[in-house]
């Protein structure tokens, strides 16, 4: 039977747990209270346009006087469209942060001070691919936020969010880094971005603000959720403060971002293409693609090289390269480690200037195929028009899957065009069957392959 002086000391131990841990949790009246100043709101407004309609003005003269009343154009004025979003000032002249999708086709920006004081902002330049924009406000000692080191960050760190949520003005939330360097692509399937994940409650309006460290320095701008409903399940993302510096100063001097571009498809490494290539564990970004007169066409990087290092860089993932690459800037030379049929190779790269279009097209992870009588496959020579439509020059055309087989067990589908075999190059049918004859029975081999013009990697494994 417990006595009341059991009671108690129980109750006295539990109430000195309670305040150590109390004592561990952080103290983050001081940051919020010193950088909420410097934090802003954003409300933006594309103005109305008005939709024309009618007949085409050659043939309104065709009309009698009588009918036009009936034809004349209806004008439809669609209402202003607004937004809000909030971002940070990192310059006492006015040099406003946020998010490229805050300003987006906006006709108006209107910055709001926690004093309440209004600025209209003008859109010093904006950068897509990584969802920055840079603002300036006419206005004088105000004040400032300083950016932080985001690669020093790990995963558990508090960290502290400001902004306007639903346009709850200047709201803070806490929380922790959940994982740093997600891949997550844009619209346009790009991925230059290594976002941290945190669980920090953020909302629509959030976009743009500052993440801060237990520091008081900004290491990351809120950029999206992941959500069903619209609001907060405690998955956020934040670009990286050693990205986002880079991309904020190219903005501010130039207006304009410019990045690195190897010309290079690439996909992920797997279990089985790790063992086929010579790897210990799946690691690296498999070259799927070599786009021709690219750098790294002229660097001697080939179709089912396994890139593990860029300038000194380890490529865990393939993810990994494309962010990598986009931060290098053009015109630098730079060191490549890659595995070439389980040997491990360097070259030297003198990384291009990415234009428009996507610097690394990412190849989706489907089923990956191979050919010939042993695979169960039926294969002709590839027909003009889809040599045009897929601009495939090589390789065999995959005309009907036999089930069970080889082929099919690698995922293979008819439309398919296989165009290497192990290590070998299948140019035609006359390759497709001398390649088939020789491939070892028993071992999990490479095999590349179009679907709808886009290259892919697997393994297929013939019966011995």
């Amino acid at each position: 039977m417990v006595t009341r002086c059991t009671q108690f000391l129980l109750t006295l131990c539990l109430l000195i747990s309670a305040s150590a841990c109390a004592r561990e949790l952080p103290e983050l009246t001081s940051l919020i209270e010193q950088n909420s100043p410097a934090v802003v709101k954003i409300n933006t407004m594309e103005r109305s346009r008005v939709n024309g309609g009618g007949l085409p003005p050659q043939y309104q003269q065709e009309i009698p006087d009588i009918f036009r009343h009936l034809l004349e154009p209806r004008r439809r004025e669609q209402r202003p469209v607004a937004s809000m979003g909030s971002g940070f000032i990192i310059s006492k002249d006015g040099y406003v942060v946020t998010n490229n999708h805050v300003v987006d086709g906006a006709d108006e920006v209107v910055v709001t001070l926690t004093d309440r004081r209004e600025y209209e902002a003008k859109v010093i330049g904006t950068d897509q691919r990584s969802d920055l924009a840079l603002l300036k406000i006419d206005a004088e000692d105000l004040p400032t936020v300083g950016w932080g080191d985001s690669d020093d960050l790990k995963v558990g760190e508090w960290v502290v969010a400001i902004g306007s949520p639903f346009g709850l003005d200047y709201s803070a939330s806490a929380g922790i880094i959940s994982a740093m360097g997600r891949s997550i692509p844009n619209e346009s399937r790009e991925n230059y971005v290594p976002f941290i994940q945190t669980d920090v409650a953020i909302n629509p309006g959030n976009s743009g603000g500052p993440l801060f460290n237990m520091d008081g320095q900004v290491v990351g701008i809120n950029s999206q959720i992941y959500t069903r409903s619209g609001g907060s399940i405690g998955l956020s993302f934040a670009i990286p403060s050693s990205l986002a510096r880079d991309v904020v100063a190219q903005l501010r001097e130039k207006g304009r971002v410019d990045r690195g571009r190897l010309g290079v498809g690439i996909q992920d490494v797997d279990r089985n293409l790790a063992t086929a290539m010579g790897l210990g564990k799946p690691r690296g970004a498999l070259v799927a693609q070599v786009e021709a007169g690219s750098p790294a066409a002229e660097a001697g990087i080939r179709v089912g090289d396994i890139i593990t290092r860029f300038d000194g860089q380890k490529i865990v993932v393939f993810g990994d390269l494309p962010h990598i690459v986009g931060q290098t800037p053009p015109g630098r030379e730079v060191s490549v480690e890659l595995m070439r049929e389980g040997e491990r190779k360097k070259v030297r790269v003198k990384v291009g200037a990415l234009e428009g279009a996507e610097e690394v097209q990412q190849t989706s992870s489907a089923p990956s195929p191979d050919v010939g009588g042993r695979l169960g496959l039926v294969t002709s020579e590839i027909p003009d028009t889809l040599k045009q439509r897929w601009g495939v020059d090589t390789g065999v055309l995959v005309k009907q899957v036999v089930p069970g087989k080889p082929g099919a067990k690698a995922g293979l589908r008819s439309g398919d065009i296989v165009a290497q075999l192990g290590f070998d190059e299948v140019e035609n049918m006359e390759d497709y069957d001398k390649v088939v004859k020789e491939l070892p029975g028993g071992e999990l081999l490479p095999i590349r392959f179009f679907r709808a013009g886009q290259p892919t990697f697997r393994t297929i494994q013939i019966d011995e």
